[in-house]
């Protein structure tokens, strides 16, 4: 691990006439809407950890009678082979309340509007639920489904408040505890609708559980597993992928066995993994070990990945920077239509130019940054 969550590092000037709109946050940063931005999350490992193991059994969690056994919906009929759905056609939504395109319609004198707005917010990104809100949540996950629904297209949410959500501490927040995200889930998933939708679950929750004891790490797992049917359950229509970290940290076995035990390999649970969310891999390096993972998760042949390209353009930076390096540039555009087998989607999860805390103030939205990305 890099880099504790108090490190601030000097953003980078623009050259230039655009420097005289980096001197004051109201012309940098875009106020948050109503939706969660995307959160700062913990500093990942630029290469895999030491302990890593090549192999799925040596990351077997062990047994232990502290598992909490947490109730959810009814089991599908035993012995029933359930087919993967197809892969999700069509076009991305793009939903109208997100900091980039706040800060466009605010800002039209801005020199650099028009890159950021062509290249940038004109592209559909995935919408975060980072706080945890009971009381608001349903309504707010269904504003977004029925804006997708509405115009026929394909929204990407983010349920982003499992309790303990990263080991240092860095994305502060999430639920108290697991009863409480249980209950939370549920009425995350009251809100999905029938149309479809992509459910990014839980960013960190699998890749980053080496700090977790191995009571909690199962409780952990089986509260994912349950999120899963859950979801599902509430849409059928939904596709839910579980957390793969990416191809710079864990091996892939290793991956795959506490994939497997948080139910990723299951059909009633989930439709497959996604990888590099908030990083910089390569969509390259990414394809290839989404797909080591995937075989040896297991689990029906028809489990996808999804992969976050927002800022992988010129891959992950040597020195292994993860808060706002220089350098960076935008990833592929996001499509359903990869042409990669076992790729069901290249997704924004991390909205171009939202700061993981460094070039402007955690999870909001920097010009600067944004235009330097988008510039590159």
């Amino acid at each position: 691990m890099v880099a504790a969550a108090s490190l601030v590092v000097a953003a980078a000037a623009v050259a230039g006439v655009l420097a005289a709109f980096d001197d004051g946050r109201a012309s940098d940063e875009a106020a948050p809407p109503e939706v969660s931005a995307s959160p700062r999350l913990a500093p990942l490992p630029a290469v895999p950890s030491p302990s890593a193991s090549a192999t799925a059994e040596s990351a077997s969690p062990s047994p232990s009678p502290s598992v909490r056994r947490t109730p959810g919906p009814a089991p599908s009929r035993t012995g029933t082979k359930r087919e993967r759905t197809r892969t999700v056609a069509g076009r991305l939504y793009r939903h109208p309340d997100s900091q980039v395109l706040g800060w466009v319609r605010s800002h039209s004198g801005d020199p650099r509007h028009a890159v950021i707005a062509s290249r940038i917010a004109e592209q559909p990104a995935a919408v975060w639920f980072a706080d945890y809100s009971p009381d608001t949540v349903t309504a707010r996950v269904a504003a977004v489904t029925s804006g997708g629904a509405a115009l026929g297209r394909v929204p990407v949410v983010v349920p982003y408040a499992i309790p303990g959500r990263d080991c240092g501490g860095h994305s502060q927040g999430g639920a108290p505890d697991l009863d409480a995200y249980d209950a939370w889930i549920d009425r995350f998933a009251a809100g999905l609708g029938s149309g479809e939708v992509i459910v990014v679950l839980e960013p960190d929750s699998v890749a980053q559980t080496e700090c977790l004891s191995a009571g909690d790490r199962a409780d952990r797992f089986a509260s994912l597993a349950r999120a899963g049917r859950v979801l599902k359950s509430a849409n059928p229509r939904a596709r839910v992928y579980f957390d793969a970290g990416h191809s710079g940290w864990n091996a892939p076995g290793t991956q795959a066995a506490w994939l497997r035990q948080a139910g990723a390999a299951s059909p009633e649970s989930s439709d497959g993994v996604f990888s590099n969310v908030s990083n910089f891999h390569t969509t390259v390096d990414e394809v290839a070990y989404d797909r080591r993972v995937l075989d040896a998760l297991g689990g029906p042949a028809g489990l996808g990945a999804v992969i976050d390209t927002s800022r992988n353009g010129n891959g992950a930076p040597p020195d292994g920077e993860w808060c706002d390096p220089s350098g960076r540039r935008l990833g592929r555009t996001p499509t359903l239509s990869t042409g990669e087998s076992r790729i069901d989607a290249y997704l924004w999860v991390k909205l171009p130019g939202e700061s993981d805390g460094c070039k402007g103030r955690p999870g909001t939205f920097t010009a600067s940054y944004a235009y330097d990305l988008a510039s590159s």
